[in-house]
């Protein structure tokens, strides 16, 4: 059995459904992130785990125990929040202790767990700090250590870096997933960024309108996605319409354009529209980059990104999107050219609903 498990959980406002037949099981230790756009649900599931919301149906067992009749506040949970959350009158030492006080520890076991929290995020030197006199990075460490400092059995984050700049957003997420393997916790990330869960997470559950659309590794939910919808909400993606020539040798049209798929097409007949994926770096307009496909295709619009150059083909009513490294030495097609774009047949993947 998974250390967190939930069972056919489902969950209503009124006669609104927004979570359906949810499944999964998470293994002890496991850094799972939600990831999907404003009201898909991701949240929801959060607030039913850590105990604030009821589930209309289904159940949430931790280490086999049964969390239905628990009242937060009797769930071995910890969790951090968007906002922090930190007592404004209190100094870091005081607001790390405090769950500690709320469960009886005594003033030496208090002391020396506050310490080997704050040495854990770094911020020792801050304990008589007050949050106001600390930045939001270094409050978002706090709520961190304060969640973990009761030695919870699952760790709860809900989206605790949207409030933060890039830069603070890209250190601090590699912090928290250092400190959880180093702590072996069972964590639960909630997020709408995609970087973020692809950078640092064990496993990936897409949601999408109350379901998951696809459960999987940071490798498989963006190389193989099960769905249009992880298709295009996961990394950029180049969504191709084609017409079926022929399903038995992977035979399709993209325009005027003879394609060839890397494998046959099941349940499909001649003159079916299908839809296809590209990821924009497995395309190359080098004369020297391999590949057994190619599409040719008219300059629309070239983006400097830094290190990556973006450019946009027209290829039949289709915008295609590829990236090119930023060379000082290689001048990027300008508008208007008419370019080929090479790229392997198995990287074009075919979409279903």
């Amino acid at each position: 059995m998974s250390f967190l498990s939930l069972t056919n959980i489902k969950k209503s406002f009124g006669p609104v459904q927004v979570v359906h037949d949810f499944n999964m099981g998470i293994e002890k230790g496991e850094f799972v992130s939600f990831l999907g756009p404003s009201g898909c649900g991701k949240t929801t599931i959060l607030r039913m785990i850590a105990g604030f919301e009821t589930p209309s149906d289904g159940r949430i067992t931790i280490d086999g125990k049964d969390q239905g009749s628990l009242k937060p506040n009797q769930r071995n949970i910890g969790m951090v929040f968007q906002a922090y959350a930190l007592f404004p009158n209190m100094n870091v030492h005081d607001n790390v202790a405090f769950g500690l006080k709320v469960a009886g520890a005594s003033r030496s076991e208090i002391d020396t767990r506050v310490k080997q929290m704050l040495g854990l995020i770094k911020l020792d030197h801050l304990a008589d700090r007050f949050p106001y006199q600390m930045s939001g990075g270094q409050q978002q460490r706090v709520a961190l250590a304060r969640a973990l400092a009761v030695k919870p059995q699952v760790l709860l984050l809900d989206e605790p870096l949207s409030a933060l700049d890039a830069k603070i957003r890209v250190s601090l997420r590699e912090e928290i997933r250092q400190i959880q393997q180093q702590l072996g916790i069972t964590t639960v990330f909630v997020t709408h960024d995609q970087e973020e869960a692809l950078s640092i997470s064990d496993r990936i559950v897409v949601m999408n309108a109350g379901r998951a659309d696809q459960i999987g590794t940071p490798f498989e939910i963006y190389n193989t996605p099960a769905t249009r919808f992880v298709a295009s909400f996961v990394g950029t993606l180049n969504i191709i319409e084609a017409k079926v020539a022929d399903p038995a040798t992977g035979a399709v049209m993209v325009g005027d354009q003879p394609v060839t798929l890397a494998e046959p097409i099941a349940n499909l007949k001649g003159g079916d529209t299908i839809s296809l994926a590209l990821r924009p770096e497995a395309g190359s307009i080098a004369e020297s980059a391999s590949g057994d496909t190619s599409l040719v295709g008219e300059v629309e619009a070239t983006n400097f990104l830094g290190s990556v150059i973006r450019t946009r083909l027209r290829v039949g009513n289709d915008l295609i999107s590829f990236d090119m490294f930023n060379n000082p030495g290689v001048v990027p097609p300008s508008y208007g050219e008419s370019v080929k774009l090479r790229f392997a047949a198995k990287d074009l993947l075919v979409i279903r609903e």
